[in-house]
């Protein structure tokens, strides 16, 4: 906080007309009204990022509304949908996607599935262990050597 107090002050020191001489208690005070106006806005933003959904409703919700059908029970993909298991998107991502999506998936409105249910759904995938890669799978090797 102090060093972003610092920062702003030396920004609005560099602007053409400020005489860094005079008036410093005022400038002062104005700077710091201006972060303390600034850092709500920014605990919001990252308070939006964090989303918090119920990782059991989540798993219930995948099995109850068929996600499982095309993207398989832990989300590996199958033939007739990707991989939704390690995905990098993010929740507003995956909403969008899930709203207007492209292929062959059909489209699940807020009517069919809440943004709060994606969310908990969201929350089951990421909840979800990393893929393991085929040479860290004893069964694949065996039936490799064979």
């Amino acid at each position: 906080m102090r060093n972003l107090l610092l920062r702003f002050r030396f920004w609005i020191s560099q602007l053409p007309g400020v005489d860094t001489s005079v008036d410093t208690a005022r400038r002062s005070a104005c700077v710091t009204v201006a972060v303390a106006l600034l850092i709500p806005l920014a605990a919001t933003a990252q308070s939006q990022s964090a989303p918090s959904g119920n990782v059991d409703n989540g798993k219930r919700l995948f099995l109850k509304d068929g996600c499982w059908e095309c993207h398989g029970y832990a989300g590996q993909g199958g033939r007739d949908g990707a991989r939704i298991g390690a995905t990098s998107l993010t929740l507003q991502g995956v909403i969008r996607y899930v709203r207007k999506p492209t292929g062959s998936m059909p489209a699940f409105t807020d009517r069919l599935i809440t943004d709060q249910e994606m969310t908990d759904i969201y929350a089951y995938l990421k909840s979800l262990p990393p893929v393991k890669a085929a040479k860290d799978i004893p069964l694949l090797n065996q039936l490799k050597n064979e």
